[in-house]
């Protein structure tokens, strides 16, 4: 496309949904801070149209969570998880909450892979575009590495690994998650943990080592073992970088083979 030619529709619209951009506010701008008339109307929100060749909604599902205080939700999701004695029946306990926004804007709940009965379970961040689409977490070009990373030392994600995320819906554009929206939805995932109840927990990326092990500078906290209470035993934890990071970082695998290395090494040693 021309830098001077008038963008595509089209293409704007689904840049704009690929962004999580999904309504337009008005034609003309607004002081939105001056007190409306009193017999001004409130203007109706119109929703950008669907992209091309995709059907148009035929109802709006309502953002539940924007009136859900996140206390309120932060409880909820505290109830719906405990009240979860499985893990199918926390993946629909997840399906019916709607106490965290990120699930209007994502097409998919991405619960979890691999062997629920394998001896590591990997926490992620959240699903980025590959995982929202199919559903299932680490399918992209960072989960092909992640598995490479784990065949080099005799893991399978099908056998040996479970594998999760702290967020289990995307957030907009691949942000990073809001620390309000990590709080909402901790209770899930220290659920999910408790019902796997693996041997080691391996929490990649820094928003995972800081939710759940509360770490911060990943760089630095990487390849220490700590340990992490499921709630019924405690269990060998450690951090090390996300696939993503070593994607664009590719020289820094060497301290991710590092914690690969420890990773095996405390398996091997374990009963």
């Amino acid at each position: 496309m021309s830098l001077t030619a008038a963008p595509d529709p089209a293409e704007l619209v689904a840049w704009y949904a690929e962004m999580g951009i999904t309504e337009a506010l008005d034609e003309v701008t607004h002081d939105h801070f001056a007190a409306p008339a009193a017999s001004e109307a409130p203007r109706p929100r119109p929703v950008l149209p669907p992209r091309a060749g995709q059907p148009a909604p035929a109802s709006v599902r309502p953002n539940a969570a924007a009136a859900t205080a996140p206390d309120d939700a932060a409880l909820s999701a505290r109830t719906l998880a405990q009240g979860a004695e499985t893990l199918e029946a926390l993946k629909e306990a997840l399906a019916r909450f709607e106490g965290c926004a990120l699930k209007a804007t994502a097409k998919s709940l991405v619960f979890a892979d691999g062997n629920p009965n394998g001896r590591v379970m990997i926490v992620g961040e959240a699903p980025g575009a590959d995982e929202d689409r199919i559903g299932l977490p680490f399918v992209g070009r960072s989960g092909q590495l992640l598995d490479r990373m784990l065949a080099a030392i005799g893991l399978s994600r099908k056998d040996d690994v479970y594998i999760a995320n702290l967020l289990p819906w995307r957030p907009p554009g691949n942000r990073t998650p809001t620390p309000q929206e990590v709080a909402i939805c901790l209770p899930f995932i220290q659920r999910q943990i408790q019902l796997a109840d693996p041997d080691i927990l391996l929490c990649i990326g820094g928003p995972s080592a800081q939710g759940l092990l509360g770490l911060s500078g990943i760089l630095a906290s990487r390849g220490k073992w700590l340990e992490y209470d499921t709630g019924t035993r405690r269990i060998p934890a450690m951090a090390t970088l996300h696939p993503a990071y070593l994607l664009r970082q590719p020289l820094q695998k060497r301290l991710a083979w590092r914690d690969m290395r420890a990773l095996k090494a405390a398996l091997d040693k374990a009963p």
